[in-house]
């Protein structure tokens, strides 16, 4: 399988990355990158050919993935509509819908939506994909395969479920960061010095959440397994229950699937 990228960010990489280290031979990847200085990383970095012409970068590619940024992709897709005839083309770009992108590509429908996370950039992350029913079987096999080397995926049968997984996985990052950032402050200010209160927030997140992918039981269980009754820790869910923590951050969830549903539209127009 011969993979062609268009754009060499962060993303792109992290995915280059991942297939060279899972077999994937570099000579079979190439990258339509305008930056000189980001082909230039991506040579040295990864050994594949990377380049400003769309002729060379995308010649005997059998998938294109696209990873500009969103705001970018009509404007990039411009030249490449009669280019990618017979290909499968895999978009990353958050809000654009697969009605946009085929309008863009002159009415083709080999297409794969993905909606990645951050993490993938260390090779822990965990993709949305959708695909229309133009995409075969073994197509969507191989959108697995590329996207699975930077984590795990998981497919939706309906392209509107992207926007409550963008919510969900591609900005969850953000809620554990946030946090983390509040687990330490207040460690701080109960007498912690700053750089163990840091570490003792970070390994905790850490810690918990390989238990709740390696144990078989549901986040429920392992919650009331530590949650002794008359302790500590059913003091403090005690007041979360209390604040209503459970309803405000499904409202949060909810304003960010909507916003991913009027990025898309907006995204969109003509």
């Amino acid at each position: 399988m011969k993979i062609a990228f268009l754009g060499g960010g962060n993303m792109a990489s992290a995915l280059i990355g991942g297939l060279i280290a899972k077999g994937h031979h570099a000579r079979s990847i190439s990258v339509l990158e305008l930056s000189a200085a980001a082909r230039e990383r991506l040579a040295a970095q990864h050994g594949v050919r990377a380049s400003a012409a769309p002729e060379a970068a995308l010649q005997g590619a059998d998938v294109l993935v696209l990873a500009v940024k969103p705001q970018d992709m009509k404007g990039a897709l411009a030249p490449l509509a009669a280019r990618v005839r017979g290909k499968l083309v895999i978009s990353i770009a958050a809000g654009v819908t697969v009605e946009s992108l085929s309008r863009w590509l002159g009415g083709h429908r080999k297409l794969v939506r993905c909606m990645p996370n951050t993490p993938a950039l260390i090779g822990a992350g965990i993709s949305g994909l959708y695909a229309p029913p133009e995409v075969s079987e073994e197509e969507r096999k191989q959108a697995e395969t590329i996207i699975g080397a930077v984590g795990e995926v998981v497919w939706l049968a309906e392209e509107r479920l992207l926007d409550p997984v963008t919510a969900v996985s591609a900005s969850g990052p953000a809620y554990v960061f946030w946090f983390i950032e509040q687990l330490a402050a207040s460690a701080h200010r109960l007498g912690i010095p700053e750089d163990a209160a840091l570490k003792l927030a970070r390994h905790t997140v850490l810690g918990a959440a390989r238990l709740a992918v390696e144990k078989p039981e549901p986040p429920e269980t392992l919650r009331k397994q530590v949650t002794s009754k008359g302790g500590t820790t059913e003091a403090a869910l005690k007041v979360f229950d209390e604040e209503k923590l459970a309803e405000r951050f499904a409202r949060a969830i909810d304003a960010a699937s909507r916003r991913g549903a009027e990025l898309g539209k907006e995204l969109g127009e003509d």
